[in-house]
């Protein structure tokens, strides 16, 4: 007994202290990085409901995938000290509209911050309430200009991979089925910019794409980018983002639910790690 409670104890203690010391457990897991999401949740119960499925879901899979997950409706923390405290910025269902807040924005994206935008947040039409005021934003930066027209009714559909090297389409395969969506067609011809690269777009297989009632609303042919990325920039812009609602029979009941799709989440936690590990 003498010897266990002796010098030989004493030291064992003294060298486990010691590589303790060198490596604590939270160095031993990867440090976690910082996701903040800015939302409105006013407008259209599509993407209120989205908003709320992502303020549930992105943290789980942000424990699983090492990063936190942090949101806000305040645009007015869209300035340089507020991000600063993060990697990655989402836009779920908006844009900022404040001079100032849009400003931050631009400065964070041009000092290397990282961006991903659903759905809603690229939308800009005039005359409407989010009118094409922000050359910057939606000509430079997203590159694809006005809203031009959408499907109707909120259908899934089968998505091919563009770019199949990227690191956001890992392990998706060449095509996929994305969630129930209203889906989106743009002013400009992403295909010209060459600052440009689509990642995902709809897989002829799905046309005719939506159910109508309009014929407009329902697509038969041509080539519709879905999601891709500004080159000049650590951002990523995705289409999906709006659920099926139940309008018709006035029960405002969720018919569908965005992150109900293991393949989509896979996109979408790819594309925050990447993004928030990419050298700009």
């Amino acid at each position: 007994m003498k010897y266990l409670f002796g010098k030989p104890l004493a030291i064992l203690i003294v060298v486990l202290s010691i590589i303790s010391a060198a490596h604590p457990a939270s160095a031993q897991k990867k440090a976690k990085f910082k996701v903040i999401a800015f939302f409105t949740g006013k407008n259209d119960r599509a993407h209120i409901s989205f908003v709320g499925e992502a303020h549930r879901r992105l943290p789980q899979l942000g424990e699983k995938n090492g990063f936190t997950y942090d949101s806000t409706s305040n645009w007015d923390n869209l300035n340089a000290g507020f991000l600063s405290k993060y990697q990655v910025v989402l836009f779920l269902d908006t844009r900022p509209e404040k001079p100032e807040q849009r400003a931050a924005f631009q400065q964070y994206m041009e000092n290397g911050g990282g961006w991903i935008g659903f759905h809603f947040a690229a939308f800009a039409l005039t005359p409407s309430a989010y009118p094409q005021n922000w050359d910057w934003y939606h000509d430079q930066f997203l590159g694809s200009g006005q809203y031009k027209s959408n499907t109707w009714r909120p259908t899934s559909a089968v998505l091919r991979v563009e770019n199949a090297q990227s690191p956001a389409t890992k392990g998706l395969g060449s095509t996929f089925k994305a969630s129930p969506n209203e889906w989106y067609r743009w002013e400009k011809d992403l295909t010209q910019n060459p600052d440009i690269q689509i990642l995902l777009s709809i897989d002829p297989s799905s046309f005719p794409l939506g159910t109508g009632p309009k014929q407009h609303e329902i697509w038969h042919s041509g080539y519709y980018p879905v999601a891709w990325t500004n080159k000049k920039y650590k951002m990523l812009y995705m289409n999906m983002g709006h659920n099926d609602i139940d309008y018709e029979n006035k029960t405002n009941k969720e018919l569908s639910f965005t992150f109900d799709n293991d393949a989509q989440n896979q996109f979408i936690v790819n594309s925050i790690l990447w993004l928030a590990n990419r050298k700009k």
